[in-house]
């Protein structure tokens, strides 16, 4: 029996530098102990850097009951004090995973920033006009595109798909699309938020932020409090 051939690059010795130390990100450097406010300073970064063409692509990581992770990206559509927002085929694997077991994790990636952002928390269902608000916002391809995917569910071919649009187009020729009852949106919010930045030493920048409550910090030098019920921490890379 042939071996088959290893990859034609040595993927052990790919590596890039990052920032150098007197870059560093520093707590000091914290644009507010609100960490919703430190992302948005962040992500408007992203959206400003012509090298990152999505800035609000993220990965979403849910888990069954049972505790089988699956993971993928999508986009976000919105962040605010409640958490951070998205929208998806509640029937689809992440909605199934969600609806069994309400927690899940986002990362964000900003390659030629250097930078991520790792977020956890509990989700819950938008409400039903927050979904149809933004449904009827989307371009009309993409309402129509959520009426034909079941998704996840396996179909025959792609020209299955191709029927299925040009039906669609017909049926709701001159006419609103409705939004389906499988389709809606997601909000996290968020029990953990961490801020990485990275070096090129490998000693790279962590500023976690967690709730906490009103409780008493059990060690000020290593953990501070933040606003509202949240404190933050730097945890070694």
């Amino acid at each position: 029996m042939s071996s088959t051939p290893g990859p034609s690059l040595d993927v052990a010795a790919m590596r890039k530098n990052y920032k150098c130390d007197q870059d560093a990100f520093e707590e000091n450097h914290l644009v507010s102990l609100d960490p919703m406010k430190q992302f948005g300073d962040w992500f408007e970064e992203a959206t400003k850097c012509p090298s990152i063409l999505e800035a609000n692509a993220m990965c979403l990581a849910t888990c069954t009951k049972d505790g089988k992770p699956s993971a993928r990206m999508l986009l976000l559509k919105g962040f605010g004090p409640d958490g951070f927002r998205f929208f998806t085929n509640h029937e689809s694997r992440k909605g199934r995973e969600l609806e069994t077991n309400p927690f899940a994790a986002i990362v964000f990636y900003w390659e030629p920033l250097n930078r991520q952002v790792r977020i956890e928390g509990r989700v819950a269902k938008l409400p039903r006009k927050d979904s149809e608000e933004y449904f009827h916002s989307r371009p009309r391809s993409s309402q129509i595109g959520a009426v034909i995917s079941h998704q996840s569910s396996v179909i025959p071919n792609r020209e299955f798909l191709r029927k299925k649009n040009a039906e669609m187009e017909e049926v709701y020729k001159g006419q609103d699309v409705p939004i389906p009852d499988y389709w809606g949106g997601y909000v996290l919010e968020p029990e953990t938020m961490e801020f990485w930045q990275g070096q090129t030493n490998r000693l790279h920048d962590r500023i976690m932020f967690q709730r906490q409550g009103q409780t008493q910090v059990a060690d000020s030098t290593l953990v501070h409090r933040a606003q509202g019920t949240w404190v933050y921490k730097r945890l070694s890379p």
